[in-house]
C-alpha cells in the first residue's frame, strides 16, 4: 500500500465503490490491533479518537503514535478527531495535527449546526489545506455501549432521518468534505447483536443531493448486507467502535479467568489485541468487497 494523502484514498474509495474503515481506539493495544489488521490486508485505515478518548490517551500523544507508524512503515494510517462538540475542541485537534476532524452538531438546531460547522471548516483549512472536515446531520445517539433498546431520542422512521433538502443546504453552506447522515443508524449496538435495517433509499437520496461522500457512523451491529448496500449508495467511510470494545472486554475477561495469577500486562492484554484485530479484519473485508 503506497502512502498518499487521506483525500487521495477517499477519492479512490469513491471511485472503486468501497469504504475506508474507521476504528476508534483508547489505548495502544487497540491501535496495534487496527494497524496490524489493515497492514495485513494492504488497506488504508483511519483511527478515530473521540473527545473522551483523546482525554484518556492524550491529544498530542495520539498524533505522535499515528505519525510514528506512518513514518516507520510508510503506511496510510490516518487520525480523525471523532465526535467533537465545540469549535474550541475542533481547533485543538486541528492545531495538534489531526488528519481529519468532525464537528458533531447533530443535536443542535440546523442553523446553529451550519454556523459552527462552517466556522470549523474555515479554521481547519486555514491551518491545513489537506485536512478532511466532516459534518453531522441527524441525531444518532451518543453511546458506545451494548444497549437493550434503541437510544432515547433516536427515531428510525423516514420522516426523522436526514432529508435531501437539509443535506443539500448543509453541504452548500458549510463546505464540508464529508457528511454523516442519519439513515437508520445509531451509536452503540443492541444486545441482540442485530441492529434494525438501514434505510438504503434515504442514503442514496442524500448522497445524490449532498454531492460528497457519506460516512456511516455506528456500524457496530449492522449486517454485512446493509453495510455493503450503504457503500453502494454513497458511503465511503464506515465507523466501528462498540464491537471492538466488546471483543476487547470479552477476551480480557476470559484471559483473566483462565490465568488468575498472571500479572504480566503484555501477557494479559495480548489475546485482547488479537480479538480486536480479528473484528477489524472481518469488517475491512466487508467494506472492500466489490
Amino acid at each position: 500500500m503506497i502512502m498518499h494523502s487521506l483525500k487521495y484514498h477517499l477519492e479512490q474509495a469513491v471511485k472503486n465503490k468501497v469504504a475506508i474503515g474507521h476504528f476508534n481506539i483508547s489505548n495502544i493495544e487497540g491501535l496495534w490491533a487496527v494497524f496490524n489488521a489493515a497492514k495485513a490486508l494492504n488497506l488504508p485505515v483511519i483511527v478515530g479518537t473521540s473527545e473522551k478518548e483523546r482525554d484518556f490517551i492524550g491529544l498530542k500523544q495520539s498524533v505522535a503514535l499515528i505519525r510514528s507508524l506512518r513514518e516507520e512503515f510508510d503506511y496510510p494510517i490516518f487520525l480523525n478527531a471523532d465526535h467533537t462538540y465545540s469549535f474550541e475542541k475542533v481547533k485543538e485537534a486541528v492545531d495538534a495535527g489531526y488528519d481529519a476532524v468532525i464537528y458533531d452538531g447533530a443535536e443542535q438546531p440546523l442553523e446553529e449546526n451550519i454556523k459552527i460547522t462552517r466556522q470549523c471548516v474555515e479554521y481547519a483549512r486555514s491551518k491545513n489545506p489537506n485536512i478532511v472536515v466532516e459534518g453531522e446531520l441527524g441525531y444518532k445517539g451518543t453511546s458506545s455501549q451494548v444497549l437493550d433498546s434503541i437510544p432515547k431520542g433516536v427515531e428510525l422512521d423516514k420522516e426523522y432521518l436526514t432529508s435531501v433538502e437539509e443535506a443539500a443546504r448543509f453541504v452548500k453552506e458549510t463546505g464540508v468534505d464529508l457528511l454523516a447522515p442519519a439513515i437508520g443508524n445509531f451509536h452503540g449496538m443492541l444486545s441482540s447483536g442485530h441492529d434494525p435495517a438501514l434505510n438504503i433509499d434515504v442514503a442514496r437520496e442524500v448522497a445524490e443531493a449532498a454531492g460528497i461522500p457519506l460516512v456511516l457512523h455506528g456500524a457496530s451491529g449492522n449486517s454485512a448486507e446493509d453495510i455493503k448496500a450503504s457503500i453502494d449508495a454513497g458511503v465511503s467511510i464506515v465507523h466501528v467502535s462498540t464491537e471492538l470494545r466488546v471483543a476487547f472486554r470479552k477476551s480480557l475477561e476470559e484471559t483473566l479467568a483462565a490465568n488468575p495469577k498472571e500479572v504480566a500486562t503484555y501477557k494479559i492484554l495480548g489475546p485482547s489485541v488479537e480479538a480486536v484485530q480479528k473484528v477489524v479484519t472481518d469488517k475491512l473485508k466487508i467494506f472492500n468487497e466489490r
